[in-house]
């Protein structure tokens, strides 16, 4: 990585290019509900835990990996889940997977690391990324994510973020985590 890209990438928190508001203008366009809760920047799911407790519904932890191959892949596993990642490939037919580098993930998803969500599809022009979502968060009638920065949560109905999915092109792909 060159200091060229590096000096492109916004520092992770650095929000005052606002990416939220591209978020919502992309669900609002879309007539997809949703709501969302301020707070303090949370990094982690312990950290974040008590935080959210007053936010109903599945709230969960997004990962961004890629293979040798070059395959990106985006994760929206429930935050509680345990993720055997050395395993996860063979579930879905990659190669080894790994965590993605932040210039990759701020290239494809117009994110920076820590606050990695579902959302970021929307900036994914060229449908290149794959995404699973947790069949433990199938159990939640509403799904929450970071609008693309760590210190707010949103929150969507299951058959909106259906809908959302289906706005990027894609389709719901889910994956069981216990089964690995």
């Amino acid at each position: 990585m060159n200091d060229q890209n590096t000096s492109s990438l916004p520092a992770v928190d650095d929000f005052t290019r606002a990416p939220e508001l591209e978020v919502f203008a992309w669900l609002d366009r879309h007539n997809i509900r949703h709501t969302t809760v301020s707070h303090a920047p949370t990094h982690t799911v312990n950290e974040s835990s008590e935080l959210k407790s007053s936010i109903a519904g599945g709230h969960t932890k997004n990962l961004f990996l890629k293979d040798k191959k070059g395959q990106t892949v985006l994760i929206s596993a429930w935050a509680h889940s345990q993720l055997q990642l050395n395993q996860l490939h063979k579930q879905i037919d990659t190669q080894r997977l790994s965590f993605a580098k932040p210039q990759l993930l701020w290239e494809t998803l117009k994110v920076t690391p820590g606050s990695v969500s579902a959302f970021g599809l929307m900036h994914d022009q060229n449908k290149s990324v794959r995404f699973f979502l947790d069949e433990k968060l199938l159990g939640y009638e509403t799904l929450n994510f970071h609008p693309l920065r760590n210190d707010m949560t949103t929150s969507i109905s299951q058959p909106d973020f259906a809908r959302f999915l289906n706005s990027t092109g894609r389709r719901l792909e889910c994956i069981d985590f216990d089964e690995l």
